[in-house]
């Protein structure tokens, strides 16, 4: 049974580690060259810690007892102006759970946290024609537009790369 939860960065950083080199170096796309180490992977993991404390990451991570399978976040501004808005970053799933709506349920609990702490608008960037883009389409993400060459993939080809938003009802005004 796969459980959600809210992640505890540096009690999980292992296992969040082993899951953005396995994703990584499996092919997806998410800010990362390949080949990926554990090690760079943990060193990246534990430098968000600043940004869990102070509030301005959130991580969930979908788990199959202590092996972490999936992961999302939510990053959120510190501006005054910009605090109805939140970035959706890292959603990955594992290589050996793709296929079976995890993807889905990881995105569904970054969408509903991020309406009950208040957040009305939510984006994110995605490698264009990638998997992910069917998953943001199929659940209501509106695509802006994209911009050609943004980011490497993870074998170092530039690709473009679409940005995404949807509105989200806010269950509760509590940021």
């Amino acid at each position: 049974m796969i459980r959600l939860d809210e992640a505890r960065l540096l009690d999980n950083a292992g296992e969040l580690s082993a899951l953005l080199a396995d994703t990584v170096n499996g092919g997806a796309s998410v800010g990362f060259l390949a080949p990926l180490s554990r090690a760079e992977a943990l060193a990246w993991w534990e430098g968000r810690a600043a940004d869990v404390a102070a509030g301005r990451l959130v991580v969930w991570a979908a788990y199959d007892g202590a092996r972490v399978l999936g992961s999302v976040s939510l990053a959120l501004p510190d501006k005054a102006n910009s605090r109805h808005r939140a970035e959706l970053v890292k959603l990955m799933v594992h290589p050996d759970a793709r296929g079976h709506g995890l993807g889905r349920r990881l995105l569904a609990t970054a969408e509903a946290a991020a309406a009950a702490a208040g957040v009305t608008l939510l984006h994110l960037d995605t490698e264009t024609g990638s998997p992910a883009e069917h998953l943001y389409r199929s659940t209501g993400w509106t695509p802006v537009g994209a911009i050609p060459d943004y980011a490497a993939d993870p074998g170092g080809v530039l690709r473009p790369t679409t940005i995404y938003y949807k509105h989200v009802p806010a269950t509760a005004l509590t940021r």
